[in-house]
């Protein structure tokens, strides 16, 4: 990876810190992960190996675990190497096919992340679940609405900040 994807990268990857520390007086056992947005963008925009994206989902995992006061924190770890794979895969299969497809590898990049992180919490910490919920049905139903409406969010915010951040992109390479 070029040092100028490295940088674009990190910067993406603080700017999704910042906003999950944000997030943090939004109370619940699993809160909106605006993170996935920034790191699905920054893949979009470099289109890193699948080695570099391990290491973006790795990265993009600590920064929410260490940021979280989810259910079960160190599920990020699996989750959002989970997520920026699949970001990466759909976004390739869809680049040059659809104009909206930094929104559709976002949507489908963050509930990959999602759907991981549940079932990730619900096989390693199903005692603590039952605790604040009934069954693991109603786990389930309370938090399929949160990985669903993030999912949408995210789609939204890349493909809305896609198109000035590539032409920024544009400019630095003529």
């Amino acid at each position: 990876m070029k040092s100028q994807d490295i940088a674009i990268v990190g910067i993406l990857l603080a700017v999704g810190a910042i906003v999950r520390y944000l997030s943090l007086v939004i109370p619940g056992p699993i809160v909106s992960n605006l993170v996935i947005a920034f790191y699905c963008l920054a893949i979009i925009l470099v289109v890193p190996t699948f080695t570099e994206v391990i290491g973006i989902g790795v990265v993009a995992g600590i920064i929410c675990a260490l940021l979280s006061h989810s259910i079960f924190p160190p599920a990020n770890l699996i989750s959002e190497p989970v997520g920026a794979v699949v970001c990466l895969a759909t976004y390739k299969s869809l680049m040059n096919k659809l104009s909206l497809s930094p929104a559709v590898a976002t949507l489908i990049g963050t509930l990959a992340s999602g759907i991981t992180f549940v079932l990730v919490a619900m096989l390693l910490v199903a005692s603590s679940i039952l605790t604040k919920y009934a069954t693991m049905g109603a786990f389930v139903v309370a938090i399929i609405p949160i990985v669903g409406l993030t999912a949408i969010a995210n789609s939204f915010i890349a493909q809305i900040l896609y198109v000035p951040a590539s032409k920024v992109l544009a400019r630095g390479k003529a």
